[in-house]
C-alpha cells in the first residue's frame, strides 16, 4: 500500500494535500506537481511511502532541482513509485545506463513480475556492476533547515518515517487530515 502527500510551507504554516502518482511519469513531473502546490515558490515536500518498505522525501524549492532523499534504494526499486525518485543521478550512474533492474516489470503491489510478495529482497542486476545499494540513497541532509538533521532521518523507521517528519515540522495534524 502506498501513501503520497504533499506538504507545502506557506506563511500561515504547513498546508497538506494528498496526491496521485498515476499520472506522474518522471521527477520533472513530479517537481511540477509539487510547484503548483505552492504559488509563492515556498518549500513543498512530496512525501512517499509504501507501508514498511521504504519512504521517500523530495524537496522542491521554487525553481531549484528537486532534492531527494530514498529510506531504502533496493526497497523502492521494487516498487511502482521508486522509479520516479531512483534517478541515474541519484544511483551514481550514468544517465542512460541500463545497469539496475528492469523497474518496467514492476507490478503496483512492488513485486516484480513472477515474483512472489515474500520474496528474499535480494536484487541482482544480472551486469555485475551497478546494483541498487542497499540502504538510503540521496540528500541525507535534506531536512537539515527544517529541524530534522542526518543522524534522524537515517534513523527513522520506514513504518511510522513520514508521521515523524510531520510531527518535527509541527504539520502532523495537516498530514493525518489527508491520510
Amino acid at each position: 500500500m502506498y501513501f503520497a502527500a504533499l506538504l507545502a510551507r506557506t506563511e500561515d504554516g504547513w498546508e497538506a494535500s494528498d496526491t496521485e502518482l498515476d499520472d506522474v511519469e518522471s521527477l520533472s513531473d513530479l517537481a511540477d506537481l509539487a510547484r503548483e502546490a505552492s504559488p509563492d515558490e515556498d518549500t513543498v515536500l512530496v512525501l512517499i511511502e509504501q507501508e514498511d518498505a521504504w519512504f521517500g522525501v523530495v524537496r522542491v524549492d521554487g525553481e531549484e532541482d528537486p532534492r531527494i532523499y530514498v529510506s531504502d534504494a533496493a526497497a523502492a526499486a521494487r516498487s511502482a513509485y521508486g522509479e520516479l525518485l531512483l534517478t541515474d543521478e541519484l544511483l551514481g550512474r550514468e544517465p542512460g545506463a541500463d545497469d539496475g533492474p528492469d523497474l518496467d516489470a514492476l507490478d503496483l503491489d512492488g513485486t516484480e513480475d513472477g515474483e512472489s510478495e515474500d520474496g528474499d529482497g535480494s536484487e541482482e542486476d544480472g551486469a555485475g556492476g551497478d546494483a541498487v545499494p542497499l540502504g538510503p540513497v540521496g540528500d541525507s541532509e535534506i531536512l537539515d533547515d527544517l529541524g530534522i538533521g542526518e543522524k534522524e532521518l537515517r534513523a527513522l523507521d520506514a513504518e511510522d518515517a513520514l508521521g515523524s517528519i510531520a510531527e518535527a515540522l509541527g504539520a502532523s495534524e495537516v498530514l493525518e487530515t489527508v491520510r
